[in-house]
């Protein structure tokens, strides 16, 4: 795997390991853009709080913010997602085959 897109699956799943960062992010993608004021009104953080996880989204590419006048609306970018999907996927099926293999070394009869 290539340096960078292992660099970019790591800023994904550390921050969706955080469950307030993925309420942002599930907030976010359920509607509108949305600003951090507006966020916080929905969800049980502060602001500030909800400032600093939308910051850590958008390293990840989870979000983008697009200034409007005085303030920032945030929208979900899912490419990200579909990216740490396909690895997960891609793992997903190693582990199937070894555990298919696994199966029939234990059970030679029920490969047949």
């Amino acid at each position: 795997m290539k340096p960078a897109a292992h660099e970019r699956e790591q800023a994904v799943f550390s921050a969706l390991a955080d469950p307030t960062r993925r309420a942002v992010l599930r907030s976010i993608a359920s509607g509108e853009a949305s600003t951090a004021t507006e966020l916080a009104a929905r969800l049980p953080v502060s602001r500030q709080a909800v400032q600093k996880h939308l910051a850590l989204l958008e390293q990840a590419q989870l979000v983008g913010g697009e200034r409007v006048g005085r303030e920032t609306r945030f929208a979900a970018t899912p490419a990200p997602l579909g990216d740490a999907i396909a690895w997960m996927t891609a793992v997903g099926e190693r582990w199937e085959d070894r555990l298919a293999a696994l199966a029939e070394a234990a059970d030679p009869e029920a490969g047949r």
